[in-house]
């Protein structure tokens, strides 16, 4: 009987090469990796030095420092004390080593078989049987294999992408790209920069006998050069993105008419001096024929909301629509709420649009938005929406603009370039012709100078740097879990005064990994501490009837204690509540515990607010707590959180695509701010075909087609 046919083994390999590379493709594309360039500027996060080695003898007396040894193996088992583990030693002509392993594959006892000569790298610490390695760095070699005479770059990675793939796959790319420098050698001496390619091949191939340090802590010229050429294509970015929204078109609205006239006299209160202020920076703007981009900050209770509704009223009176969107439906409906109340009376249609919506109110609400009989458009997400429509859209307000994605910002910016109906509005924004709607950022997260300098050059920046009057002082006490019944004590004695309080917890439901008090265990503990108070509860898995309702009894003031998560973040005012209480504060960043702050101090009573949290404190949390304790400055606690938190607390929520600052530290390289924004400056200013040539060359590389996601 003949032997069946054998199948070519080949065809199998080449079948499954395939699907491995794509998988390890889209796992570089998760990393933001999709090009050679981005291999290339994927730059070490630290460095191995594996140049030198020690005997095991001098590794063992150098202690628990790191240490490169190679021995042969002498021994291999899986021991089990007190818990499953490989151990293995090897030894040289000066001692004995054992590599210890928690985890482990079966396949390793093969490969580190007695017999076999390991080089091995790791902490040395001293166990019952002598000095060891857990889990150290190890590769089989020969007798007499050559060292690396580089330092051993390490790499941000991911999921299934070993640091060998990525060394190779950098070291491939950087045989492919165009080294060509962007900046010219004139350039290069002024700002005492390296030439690109010596600084990046510095980076990936660092000499042992480098200053070690200084590229740890990235203050080796290599590094400079790389901060610097990241903060100026940020800077020429964003610098040009202004000029290009200047010769757009947009609607004037210039008219501070009839509206805007009986909407100030009817207000109970007189606009503070800052708050005129911004509101003739904003008028003056909406009157220009190309848009406003303005962002509008302030601390917690400056008075943002009014001046928004002084745009909105020149937007009406000049017989356009305006749209305000909010991060949550509770922030959206206290702005409903509010600017309802003043609009609606002075015959304002305003319109109200989020997801909750049901579908006949939905429906309404979507044609009046489109015939233009909504003048004032207030929602959530659902606005961006391909549905929406808007007849005649003059003005978008973005409140805790923070709290959105740039993707987010963008749709809703751009679906009323294609949207808007007239003779003027044309579907692609590329042409000269499109008309822009007037943009108004709003953040009561207070940004830092050197923050809005970088981040925010394509826009004008409002400050309202003053508070109403009649605000009372917020005192603010750290207080340790273990004295809770005296807290509750307080708040008791709070309620009895005719006042209320707010109480916050970071987690919903119960948590194994956090331990934290979480609301609904203190909604219960509180209901059975004090069963003469009318305690409510207020989540994000509620329903939006459920939490309003909830919000409304504590706002008509039939609710006592307000028990919540950080859904009453921002936009909740209640002028009664005078008692703040924030369960475990460690776990909260400084921004959102100013936020959470703010929601008391609001009325004329003096207002207070505990600060519980868990001992031992960390640092940093030792640190948040401090500031929170020693300031109510809203842009001192900005620039404290800068420091401790980095940048991305006020930057919000990044999408895929958005180009972040990955190397340059805004803390330390403001003086490398300075000089980008300079350069580009200059760039700009002199559109010589070679300047044109730089500009587009440094955008290309840094960018990579990444500038939409700096623009709003």
């Amino acid at each position: 009987m003949p032997a069946p046919k054998r199948k070519p083994a080949a065809k199998p390999a080449a079948a499954t090469a395939a699907p491995v590379a794509n998988t390890r493709a889209s796992k570089l594309e998760k990393l933001g990796l999709c090009s050679d360039m981005d291999l290339v500027l994927h730059l070490p996060m630290r460095y191995e030095d594996e140049t030198k080695i020690v005997s095991i003898q001098r590794a063992s007396m150098i202690g628990a420092s790191i240490a490169q040894v190679e021995g042969v193996v002498t021994s291999c088992d899986i021991q089990y004390r007190p818990r499953r583990q490989l151990v293995v030693t090897i030894a040289d002509d000066t001692g004995k080593l054992v590599m210890r392993f928690l985890n482990f594959y079966g396949s390793q006892t093969k490969q580190l078989a007695v017999g076999t000569r390991i080089r091995a790298r790791g902490e040395i610490r001293h166990g019952f049987f002598g000095a060891e390695m857990v889990h150290p760095n190890y590769k089989v070699v020969l007798e007499g294999a050559p060292l690396p005479d580089v330092l051993t770059p390490v790499y941000p990675s991911g999921e299934g992408l070993s640091q060998t793939f990525l060394r190779k796959s950098i070291a491939d790319a950087m045989q492919h790209i165009a080294w060509r420098d962007t900046l010219s050698p004139a350039q290069l001496a002024a700002q005492q920069l390296m030439p690109f390619e010596a600084a990046v091949r510095l980076l990936h191939n660092p000499p042992p006998e480098g200053n070690e340090h200084a590229l740890e802590n990235r203050s080796h010229p290599a590094w400079v050069r790389m901060k610097f050429d990241e903060l100026l294509a940020q800077q020429l970015s964003l610098k040009r993105a202004r000029i290009a929204r200047r010769a757009k078109n947009a609607r004037a609205l210039p008219l501070v008419g009839s509206l805007s006239a009986a909407f100030q006299a009817a207000l109970p209160f007189i606009l503070t001096k800052a708050q005129q202020r911004v509101v003739m920076e904003i008028s003056n703007d909406l009157r220009a024929s190309f848009p406003m981009q303005r962002l509008l900050q302030g601390d917690v209770g400056s008075g943002k909301t009014v001046v928004a509704a002084l745009a909105v009223a020149q937007a009406i009176d000049s017989g356009y629509q305006a749209v305000l969107m909010a991060p949550t439906e509770i922030l959206a409906d206290q702005h409903f709420r509010k600017i309802a109340a003043w609009m609606e009376p002075l015959d304002v249609s305003v319109a109200w649009l989020t997801g909750s919506l049901k579908k006949k109110r939905k429906l309404m609400a979507l044609d009046r938005i489109k015939s233009g009989e909504a003048q004032l458009v207030i929602g959530t997400h659902a606005l961006i929406q391909d549905t929406v429509q808007f007849a005649k859209l003059g003005l978008v307000i973005v409140d805790e603009q923070h709290r959105f994605g740039v993707g987010q910002r963008l749709a809703l910016r751009n679906k009323t370039i294609s949207e808007s109906s007239g003779s003027d509005a044309l579907p692609d924004e590329t042409n000269a012709a499109a008309v822009v709607p007037h943009q108004l950022m709003m953040s009561a997260t207070p940004i830092p100078r050197t923050l809005a300098m970088t981040y925010y050059a394509d826009l004008e920046i409002s400050v309202i740097d003053e508070l109403p009057p009649g605000r009372t002082p917020i005192v603010t006490r750290a207080v340790d879990q273990n004295r809770r019944d005296e807290v509750i004590d307080r708040v008791h004695a709070a309620v009895r005064d005719g006042r209320q309080v707010y109480w916050v917890c970071p987690l919903i439901g119960e948590s194994e990994a956090l331990q934290l008090q979480t609301a609904t265990e203190t909604y219960a503990t509180l209901a059975e501490a004090l069963p003469d108070l009318r305690i409510g509860l207020v989540h994000g898995r509620l329903k939006q009837a459920e939490k309003q309702e909830v919000m409304d009894a504590f706002s008509a003031g039939a609710c006592h204690v307000l028990v919540a998560t950080t859904v009453i973040e921002v936009g909740v005012d209640v002028p009664n509540a005078s008692l703040m209480v924030i369960e475990h504060a460690e776990r909260f960043g400084l921004s959102q515990l100013h936020q959470l702050r703010g929601r008391v101090g609001r009325g004329s009573a003096a207002s207070i607010c505990l600060l519980l949290y868990q001992s031992p404190l960390g640092q940093i949390a030792k640190q948040r707590l401090m500031t929170m304790r020693e300031t109510t400055d809203g842009f001192e606690i900005a620039r404290c959180d800068l420091e401790i938190r980095g940048p991305g607390e006020f930057l919000g929520a990044r999408q895929s695509g958005q180009a972040m600052l990955r190397f340059a530290d805004l803390t330390t390289d403001q003086w490398l701010v300075d000089r980008a924004r300079d350069l580009a400056q200059a760039l700009l200013q002199e559109q010589t075909p070679e300047n044109v040539g730089t500009i587009n060359a440094h955008l290309a590389r840094w960018l990579g087609g990444k500038e939409d996601f700096l623009k709003v």
